[in-house]
């Protein structure tokens, strides 16, 4: 199969505004979009229910896909639009289904206050146990969410993209999440911000009481550690414009804060091949609850 974005597809709303998300990508990349609706067989005994048969399922699982790819063609013209209907569960189906995919397309439940935004199972499942990069968009995302305000500071698909963020280890950088970040900032022809969150070590504390200098010093020790990951990179994206924000405090907490002017968030998750089994980090999985943003995660050995 050629390579496509893919995007799960159930019919909810969120699913839905990943469709759309998923298919602005799709034309800025220059490839077909890949609905997959995923449905789990009835049980025999409720199949041969009169309201829940095999026919009513058939209807509905042939209609959901159908109508939202003829939608997407109408609004999204010159992006090639396929579906494609999988029996079984859809963690399985779609972590599968990524591999024929550059990027995978997810939705996920939008909640109001500091709640955040709720990734269901089936999301944490597959982000865990597939190495294709994946896609979070929230319910009631929308084109003009990713630009900046027009003069008369409304909300505009017209104006030029809000920045990429991405979330970056210095410590431990990796070149897949690093160019993922570049490379979608590079097709929005939007800046790029690179955030880094640092603490102090345990046995600075006492000296950062008795002299604030440490603090700073070591601010700047971290501020020219982020610009030497980042020198060769600029060299190669020359076009792309670089804000480099090293801050104080939780790496967590600074992303979801830059979030709030992005257009997307980058963020890495360490493959981990081991019998207990696959899992997000602290921060990612911080990120993906409660970035106001879509969140692309990245994985990486």
């Amino acid at each position: 199969m050629s390579r496509n974005v893919t995007v799960g597809l159930d019919g909810s709303p969120e699913s839905r505004s990943a469709a759309e998300w998923a298919a602005r990508e799709a034309k800025l990349r220059g490839l077909p979009l890949r609905l997959v609706h995923v449905w789990e067989p009835v049980p025999e005994p409720i199949a041969q229910a009169p309201l829940l048969g095999a026919e009513t399922q058939a209807h509905w699982g042939e209609r959901i896909p159908r109508e939202t790819a003829e939608a997407l063609r109408v609004r999204h013209p010159g992006v090639q639009v396929e579906t494609e209907q999988i029996p079984g569960r859809p963690m399985d189906v779609l972590a599968k289904a990524s591999k024929d995919a550059e990027l995978l397309v997810l939705g996920s439940r939008g909640l109001s206050g500091i709640r955040g935004f709720l990734v269901g199972s089936v999301g944490m499942s597959v982000i865990a146990h597939t190495d294709t990069p994946v896609v979070l968009v929230r319910a009631g995302e929308q084109a003009a969410d990713e630009h900046e305000k027009d003069p008369a500071d409304m909300s505009s698909a017209a104006t030029a993209y809000r920045p990429v963020v991405l979330g970056l280890d210095t410590e431990h950088p990796d070149d897949a999440v690093i160019a993922f970040a570049f490379e979608e900032a590079a097709r929005r022809g939007a800046a790029l911000m690179v955030v880094h969150g640092w603490n102090l070590p345990a046995h600075y504390v006492s000296s950062l009481l008795d002299a604030p200098e440490v603090g700073a010093e070591l601010g700047r020790q971290d501020a020219a550690a982020l610009a030497d990951v980042l020198s060769p990179w600029r060299q190669k994206y020359p076009d792309t414009e670089v804000v480099e924000e090293s801050r104080f405090g939780s790496p967590a907490n600074h992303v979801i804060d830059a979030s709030r002017e992005a257009s997307l968030v980058v963020v890495g998750r360490r493959i981990r091949r081991s019998p207990i089994g696959a899992r997000i980090g602290p921060i990612t999985h911080a990120v993906l609850h409660h970035a106001t943003a879509p969140v692309a995660v990245v994985a990486h050995d």
